[in-house]
């Protein structure tokens, strides 16, 4: 079976690379760690840790999205909610919301998840950026359960993965096995 790891990269959008680089290096401290351009496009990459980045893409045209309140429906095309980056602890939590505040960046107030405690905010693509840090001793998947009083019917079949897809019945070939050149070795250190 699959073991996932974490989130290794997730990449989005801007159409300001420098209000982008300003909000997360400058503001909310997050290392500018690489950068490529293709034209009119770029890619730089920012190191939430040692093991997961945020990606943004410039692209001519592109618009920020509209600020909406995390959590809450839309209507029409749709991508995601919002992105969590997780913190070391509760000093760093209220240090960050202070810098925000003192930025103008409007902030929400301090939120009690259970597990964790978060703040949220937009950044300047309008993207919702929610801040947290796990409460000292509580296990986050331990704490958590399925409180749905109408949970769908593939929910219903439990936690663990269901046989549902198709088994794999000839795995390709060690000698098989071909990994093709992708755009991000240009990034790497020589």
């Amino acid at each position: 079976m699959t073991r996932y790891l974490g989130i290794n990269h997730i990449a989005l959008a801007t159409a300001d690379m420098d209000k982008t680089i300003r909000f997360w290096r400058d503001l909310l401290c997050v290392d500018l760690v690489a950068g490529m351009a293709n034209h009119e496009v770029k890619q730089y990459f920012f190191a939430i840790s040692n093991t997961c980045l945020v990606s943004f893409f410039q692209w001519p045209g592109v618009q920020p999205i509209q600020e909406k309140e995390s959590g809450r429906p839309v209507n029409g095309g749709f991508v995601f909610d919002h992105i969590c980056i997780e913190i070391k602890d509760e000093d760093e939590l209220w240090r960050l919301k202070d810098k925000l505040d003192v930025a103008d960046i409007w902030v929400s107030e301090v939120i009690d998840n259970g597990f964790i405690h978060s703040i949220f905010t937009f950044d300047p693509n309008g993207i919702s950026v929610e801040i947290c840090h796990r409460v000292k001793g509580i296990d986050m998947i331990d704490a958590i359960s399925m409180v749905d009083p109408t949970p769908s019917p593939a929910a219903m079949e439990g936690a663990q993965p269901q046989v549902f897809w198709p088994e794999v019945k000839i795995p390709t070939p060690v000698n098989e096995r071909r990994i093709y050149s992708g755009e991000l070795r240009k990034i790497l250190k020589q």
